[in-house]
């Protein structure tokens, strides 16, 4: 993934978090708006340390009609 995707996703994420623990807030919800602010770092952090699932060509599934013994 790219810096500017990586970048964007993280400002979205960020962006949605703080807007729900500010509703959370807003409805009384202690609890929840605290695990908002583990589940912001905690995110962010992931999205950035976990390198990205890169697939050769090679690593596709075969095909079921290409099996041994598959219907022609």
């Amino acid at each position: 993934m790219s810096f500017n995707v990586k970048l964007g996703l993280t400002i979205a994420v960020a962006l949605a978090i703080l807007g729900g623990w500010y509703y959370m807030g807003t409805l009384g919800q202690i609890g929840p708006q605290r695990a908002l602010l583990f589940l912001l770092p905690f995110t962010v952090v992931s999205l950035w340390i976990f390198p990205d699932v890169m697939r050769k060509p090679s690593d596709a599934k075969t095909p079921r009609h290409k099996l041994p013994g598959g219907n022609a």
